[in-house]
């Protein structure tokens, strides 16, 4: 009887942990590309990664009537940035003139770009409860 009570107790215990949502979904849709070649990507950071480190999370695809939507699931709520980058020849990086200013279109989240490189002020956003979706302009 006891291991029936267990098995039980098991059985219902992996089911509720199994319902348990572990994030939320963030959709960035990225509206006005200048065309369609190569990829667009958006990479989430934190503050600590802002800039400085490899992404919590990349997500990458080929651009359609100069438009990309772009998925990241299970986000835990806090405090974000996203940066996005146009990869028009495929190399998997963002390409520089000689004076230093980006071939590449890019964006970012959050309140948008000043001048000069993006900073973790103009590019966070806050996630909470409920499922996300952002535009972000190149």
């Amino acid at each position: 009887m006891r291991t029936i009570i267990f098995l039980l107790l098991a059985a219902v215990s992996s089911f509720s942990f199994g319902q348990e949502a572990s994030g939320v979904t963030v959709t960035v849709t990225i509206p006005n590309l200048t065309n369609n070649d190569g990829a667009a990507s958006a990479s989430l950071y934190t503050e600590g990664t802002f800039m400085k480190a490899a992404p919590l999370d990349t997500q990458s695809a080929t651009p359609e009537n100069n438009t990309v939507t772009l998925v990241f699931e299970n986000v835990k709520p806090g405090e974000y940035g996203i940066i996005t980058l146009h990869d028009m020849n495929g190399n998997n990086r963002m390409d520089f003139e000689a004076n230093g200013m980006p071939k590449e279109d890019y964006g970012i989240s959050g309140s948008g770009a000043g001048f000069g490189p993006p900073t973790w002020n103009d590019a966070k956003f806050t996630v909470a409860s409920d499922d996300l979706k952002l535009e972000i302009k190149m």
